[in-house]
């Protein structure tokens, strides 16, 4: 009886996976990936996910401890001053207040916890603010503490250090020839730049995007090399979910076979990091959900995002047992 597979198409698969392994992906073959037959493409990038990652899933939570009035015209973003959305609007969270809700989080089952702000970057005062509340994280919680605080400088991200912040997360959002189209406020330069700094300080750096501002695939391919060049140590990516009175609330969402594509071309590009899917991921991918670990992601972030809801985390728990997958410990 013949294979259902041609062996032409397992053959080239397999080979494309010894390449990654190899960091030897470029451009033009990335591209050439998202016309590989869907099964095949998942089945390869499951191999890259288990050779690094194994079975286990990384879980985390993060919470908008400085919501809304931000000065940059994010094209997506709810809390952009330039925009009408409809979302809750508050000043910097105190310490106390900020531990409780990593508590909170520590209890449905988050390994990391990021404190995340609104705005370019923090006045002196809340950095002090962000500083306290890490330590408190570090003090009296299992977790490990991120942030999200926008453009650093050398000074702070060494400060963040210090008080025992283990990796700071800062999006790119998108690529840098496309991210034009998605703010004007600040050049791509500053983003990048504060990963760097990030890095240098010793600190570990989550980033990533957005899949489905109105990019192509090869923008998707271009944000990849960019993380892969800067060297980044976690990739978080999101699925557009237009919000009423952003710029994109007409924004079509791409397919969900689309999104998970691009998660596996992302594979690929970067066998050995850690991808993690993060906002909009129940909106984007919705019965296929669970497809996206087979197409390379091996951490979720659990419970609610920025300025939506997120799913239960009892929801998210028993998705990863059914899957025959465990929770990872860090």
């Amino acid at each position: 009886m013949p294979s259902l597979l041609s062996h032409r198409a397992v053959k080239g698969i397999e080979e494309m996976v010894e390449k990654a392994l190899k960091g030897g992906i470029g451009e033009k073959e990335a591209l050439s990936l998202f016309e590989e037959e869907f099964s095949d493409l998942l089945w390869g990038a499951t191999a890259l996910r288990r050779r690094h990652k194994g079975d286990k899933v990384k879980f985390c939570a993060i919470l908008n401890a400085k919501s809304g009035r931000c000065p940059e015209d994010c094209a997506f973003c709810a809390q952009s001053a330039h925009h009408r959305a409809q979302i809750e609007v508050y000043p910097l969270m105190k310490p106390e207040e900020i531990l409780i809700r990593a508590e909170e989080a520590q209890e449905m089952g988050a390994r990391r916890f990021s404190i995340v702000t609104s705005g370019k970057a923090l006045k002196d005062r809340e950095m002090e603010t962000v500083l306290e509340a890490v330590s408190l994280i570090k003090d009296r919680t299992d977790l490990t503490p991120c942030a999200s605080l926008g453009i650093l400088t050398p000074e702070r991200a060494r400060a963040l250090k210090e008080v025992g912040l283990h990796c700071y997360h800062h999006n790119l959002e998108a690529a840098p020839s496309f991210f034009p189209r998605i703010c004007t406020t600040h050049p791509y330069e500053e983003d990048t730049q504060t990963l760097r700094y990030a890095k240098e300080a010793g600190l570990e750096v989550c980033s990533g995007g957005i899949f489905g501002l109105g990019e192509e695939r090869r923008h998707r391919v271009e944000l990849a090399l960019t993380l892969r060049e800067i060297g980044v140590d976690s990739v978080a990516i999101n699925f557009l979910h237009p919000i009423p009175g952003t710029k994109l609330q007409d924004q079509k969402p791409l397919p969900p076979l689309e999104l998970l594509r691009s998660v596996a071309v992302f594979r690929f590009l970067l066998p050995e990091k850690d991808i993690r899917i993060c906002g909009g991921r129940e909106f984007g991918l919705r019965d296929l959900h669970p497809l996206v670990f087979f197409a390379g992601a091996n951490g979720i972030m659990i419970g609610n995002y920025l300025t939506t809801k997120g799913r239960d985390w009892r929801s998210d728990l028993r998705m990863i047992e059914d899957l025959g997958l465990r929770v990872a410990d860090g």
